[in-house]
């Protein structure tokens, strides 16, 4: 583990005692603290976050929308230990999202890791998902499970991030945020919502435009979240959520190797500049969720959604790169039914539910010919269907001890239809059948403290596009999914509304673990024989005055592989598994002063991460800090918000992306140096009554 640097640990130490010495007791208005008691529903049914059997950590609103300047969801869930993430300034890549290792080996979206968003899921039936659609400006919380949650959501191995938009307030509002910023960085946003007597709405549109830090790396992107919630004769609930993203530009600049980062960290691999690199998508996301109460013991949800999608790819592949289009069409639904009633006085909660998915994928590849596609060299149909029944039961022993017990059977198909039969015909199919149980236990005796274990399995199938075959012949027949058993004790609880704090400890044991390798810059994956994941996370949040809210999280990861010996025969048994530094350590201080005035200072440190499965090639670590003040002053209706950030305080080349075992030794994608951004919020509230004495809501 590198030390952080000194002038890191000085500019920590020199803010909290700024902070610390502008405080006044005289001067501070009763606020709501953020360390109130917090409901989760991330294990399918509300529960107290001190008193769920496993590791959930949860981001709130305050916090997403205060970081700035909104380009990723990394900003916020560096607060949460067991994640890490890379990858923000590819958009063409997505954020690359890994909990206790899992999602760090994809080379482009998110996998391992199961997507929610409103009760929708943005993962696909395969197990892959894409947060370019996300809206961060309307996010009202975060909920992470960190471990295997193949028994609540299926077809995943390292955890699920439930997204939920952030609700209306009873005075309707009108909001605007213009954003501006280094390297040709703008986001512009309006957003308005409010409530009636039963029915309630919230409406964000955004717009954003970035040139990027290297060459090859600009950005466009126009988005639409909405929601709109109506209330129910006899209790019940109808939400409908729309979402609509337009991206006519997310060009990709490729991987360095170590000497050209060096050279020039601003510039783009030479074919992926000369040959346009870079995807377009447009997608339109329509979720259907119903909750209705069935008597005093009983409530039933239903879901239902879908999902367009329409892809276009320039791939540096070939003397001339590839152009692969991409029209997806994505559907399902599920119905839960929860019980809960006592069973010879003892309490006693009973869920049990159905998934079903489908995802239908039309999928051409061609020459490229210029800025034109050429001759198609792939013309293909690709449906993925799953099928999930999971049951959950949760019994109070007494009043201090609860035991849980539940589990999942999935089923899944992948069937390929080819239309492109002059090369031969490479259709085919796989299926995947897999019961993932889960138990958990958890003893509280006092009120602040929560003790818990969990025993564990999940699985994880490879995607339709991490199927195909090294040989060109279809699907791989030999791939199969991943299993991981996992271990874990932990204890959590608060003190006095003014201290959180969370300690997991786990083992995992992986067999036929997927990993990536190139050829020819393009991915196929492999089955390694035994991994084993070995870590701890911890997190402790504390308000030491109303006005001044500290974040420390850190993450120790041990993950290595125990049998693994390739397909070209390399014996990589006891080698590092790459893509995860094995310290990861941050630290945030969040300080609003009744005056108006608040500020934001964030520091992030990252251990070395190996890039390769031979662990010859490692990035090293790096040390980050991001500052953020502002000032939010009311008139009447009106709130006035400027605000001023500085992102890499410290002006640090480092590589914010980690290509693993990639072709050519292109492994490293350098981040941009120290950069300053501005905006402001201007809101105006509906028949408010607002003062200029009125104090903000942190």
């Amino acid at each position: 583990m590198l030390p952080l640097p000194r002038q890191l640990i000085s500019l920590v130490t020199a803010t909290v005692m700024v902070q610390l010495s502008t405080y006044s007791s005289a001067e501070v208005t009763a606020q709501t603290s953020i360390l109130n008691e917090i409901s989760v529903t991330a294990t399918r049914v509300e529960k107290p976050l001190e008193k769920v059997p496993a590791a959930v950590g949860i981001v709130q609103q305050q916090t997403i929308q205060f970081s700035e300047p909104q380009l990723g969801l990394d900003e916020s869930l560096i607060h949460i230990p067991g994640i890490f993430m890379q990858n923000r300034y590819n958009f063409a890549q997505d954020l690359r999202i890994s909990i206790r290792g899992f999602g760090a080996r994809s080379a482009f979206g998110i996998r391992g890791i199961k997507i929610i968003v409103d009760g929708i899921p943005e993962t696909l039936p395969d197990g892959q998902a894409n947060v370019d659609s996300i809206d961060i400006g309307s996010i009202g919380n975060m909920q992470v499970i960190r471990g295997p949650v193949s028994a609540l959501y299926g077809n995943a191995s390292g955890g699920a991030i439930l997204i939920g938009s952030e609700e209306p307030p009873e005075i309707p509002f009108i909001s605007v945020r213009p954003t501006f910023g280094e390297d040709g960085f703008q986001k512009h946003q309006i957003k308005f919502g409010g409530q009636t007597e039963s029915f309630d709405y919230l409406v964000n549109l955004s717009d954003m435009s970035y040139d990027g830090y290297r060459d090859q790396s600009a950005t466009e992107q126009s988005a639409l979240n909405s929601k709109f919630s109506f209330d129910l004769d006899g209790g019940g609930r109808f939400n409908t959520v729309i979402n609509y993203t337009d991206s006519p530009q997310a060009d990709d600049p490729g991987g360095l190797t170590e000497q050209l980062v060096e050279d020039d960290p601003t510039a783009a691999w030479t074919r992926n500049k000369s040959l346009d690199s870079g995807e377009e998508l447009e997608q339109t996301r329509v979720g259907f969720v119903f909750e209705n109460p069935l008597g005093e013991q009983g409530e039933l949800r239903v879901r239902n959604y879908y999902v367009w999608r329409d892809l276009a790819n320039r791939l540096p592949i070939g003397a001339t790169g590839h152009g692969i289009v991409l029209d997806r069409f994505a559907y399902g639904g599920g119905v839960q039914y929860t019980h809960k009633a006592p069973i010879n006085t003892h309490g006693n909660r009973f869920t049990i539910g159905i998934d079903m998915d489908r995802q239908e994928d039309d999928r051409k590849r061609y020459l490229l010919a210029g800025e034109n596609l050429g001759t198609k060299i792939q013309d293909q149909d690709e449906q993925v269907d799953n099928i999930g029944l999971y049951l959950q039961n949760e019994y109070s022993i007494n009043e201090t001890m609860e035991l849980t017990l539940g589990g999942r059977y999935d089923h899944l198909d992948f069937e390929l239809e080819d239309d492109f039969l002059s090369n031969g015909d490479d259709s085919g199919d796989r299926s995947f059948s897999k019961f993932s149980p889960t138990l958990g236990f958890r003893y509280t005796p006092r009120e602040d403290i929560n003790l818990y274990a969990n025993l564990s399995r999940s699985f994880e199938s490879p995607a339709a596009v991490e199927l195909r075959d090294p040989d060109g012949a279809g699907f791989n027949q030999d791939l199969e999914p991943q299993v991981a058993t996992g271990y874990e004790i932990g204890v959590k609880g608060a003190l006095d509304d003014r201290i959180r704090y969370d300690l997991a400890l786990f083992a995992m044991d992986v067999t036929d673990e997927l990993v990536p390798f190139e050829i020819d810059d393009i991915t196929y994956y492999e089955n390694a024989g035994e991994s084993s994941r070995n870590g701890l996370e911890a997190q402790v949040v504390f308000e030491l005055f109303n006005t001044l809210i500290t974040t420390l999280a850190y993450t120790y990861s041990n993950f290595e592989f125990e049998k693994f010996i390739d397909d070209n025969g390399n014996d990589f048994s006891g080698n590092v598994i790459p893509g995860v530094p094995e310290n990861l350590f941050s630290a945030d201080f969040s300080y609003t002063h009744p005056n108006g005035i608040y500020s934001q200072l964030t520091a992030l440190y990252v251990d070395e991460i190996y890039a390769d499965n031979a662990n010859t090639v490692t990035n090293d670590g790096y040390a980050l800090a991001d500052l953020r003040v502002g000032y939010s002053r009311f008139f009447g209706p009106w709130e006035l918000s400027p605000f001023i950030g500085v992102n890499n305080l410290f002006d640090k080349q480092y590589n914010g992306n980690v290509r693993i075992n990639t072709f050519g030794g292109r492994y490293f994608e350098p981040a941009p140096d120290r950069n300053i951004y501005a905006g402001l919020t201007l809101r105006y509230d509906f028949g408010s009554q607002a003062t200029a004495s009125k104090t903000m809501n942190w």
